[in-house]
């Protein structure tokens, strides 16, 4: 699996069975307008579990013995993942990312319409 041009902007470029994730953006304000305190919402940011997967190593979603994931997560997928397994890093494109193992992603998130 390579990056896709124009999503990973950010200069990192993952390794081994890393990926890069875009974490979701946490809403400052209530949709009844109430601005959140920075303590709710650095909690929040603390917990989110959802993102854009912005890249992957060439081995991300394969097995050790070469044989890739069945239900292997595509670039610019929305994803779901494991709680605190994630490093977060800058990009030169100033962005905050994260970076973990490909196993820590539970689950593709599929817009119902």
């Amino acid at each position: 699996m390579t990056s896709t041009d124009g999503l990973n902007s950010s200069g990192i470029k993952p390794t081994e069975y890393k990926i890069l994730v875009e974490p979701k953006e946490i809403e400052r304000t209530t949709k009844g307008g109430l601005i959140l305190a920075d303590e709710t919402v650095e909690k929040e940011s603390f917990g989110r579990q959802e993102g854009i997967l912005i890249d992957a190593s060439p081995d991300a979603f394969t097995w050790e013995d070469g044989v890739e994931w069945k239900r292997r997560p595509a670039i610019g997928q929305r994803v779901m993942f494991s709680r605190y397994n994630a490093d977060q890093v800058q990009g030169q494109d100033g962005k905050t990312y994260w970076i973990m193992n490909d196993k820590s992603i539970m689950a593709v998130i599929e817009d119902v319409t």
